[in-house]
This record gives structure tokens, sequence and C-alpha cells, in this order.
């Protein structure tokens, strides 16, 4: 139950990025799901593996190079669905990642207090 609610509520913080921010495009609801969904497999899969290749560089950079790899799961996720989400360049998966990392934290806090084990 927990995953499904976080997977819609990623995908009305996808909505909201894209409402805030021109630069981030999505087309309907169907589409900010399968962007979510899309964005939090890269995220599970292919994060991992890109923090432990680049590891020197984000100790060099003090941890900023995370934000890089952030707004490139933003951004493959946008290559891979096409039409119905859309990034327009690397400095809009940047900010727009960085807006929906926020969201993203404000759901997981929402999330724990509502599921909290007692």
């Amino acid at each position: 139950m927990r995953l499904l609610l976080k997977w819609i509520l990623s995908a009305i913080a996808l909505l909201c990025v894209a409402y805030m921010y021109s630069g981030v495009q999505v087309q309907s609801f169907g589409a900010a799901m399968g962007a979510a969904f899309v964005i939090g497999l890269f995220n599970v899969v292919l994060r991992p593996v890109l923090v432990i290749l680049t590891l020197p560089v984000t100790i060099v950079t003090l941890g900023l190079f995370l934000f890089v790899i952030n707004a490139l799961m933003f951004w493959a996720a946008s290559g891979v669905l096409g039409d119905g989400f859309h990034v327009r360049g690397f400095g809009a998966a940047l900010l727009g990642s960085l807006m929906y990392s926020v969201l993203g934290i404000v759901i997981e806090s929402a999330l724990g207090g509502l599921f909290a084990k007692k």
C-alpha cells in the first residue's frame, strides 16, 4: 500500500514540477505515472552503479556531483519515455530534479508519519 501511494504522490509531485517550471513538460497524469515509475526504476538500478563509478569525483566535489547524477537520471527518463514526459536540456533536468527531490523528501516524511510502526 505504501509503495502504491508513494508512486501516485511522486507522479503528482512530477506534475507540480512541470507546473512550476517550464523546462519540464508532462502531458497527462498517466505520463506522470510512467515517468515516476521510470525515474524510480533508474534510481534503484542505475544510480548506485553511477555513484560507485564516480566516487572519486563525488569526493573531490564534496558530494555536489550527486546533483549531476540525479539530473542524469531525470534526463534519461525523459529520453526513454519520449512524448509524454519531456525535459528541455541538462540545465532543466538539474533544476527539475532538484525540485522533484525536495518534493520527494516531503512525500517520504509524510508517508513515514502515516505508516509509522507502533
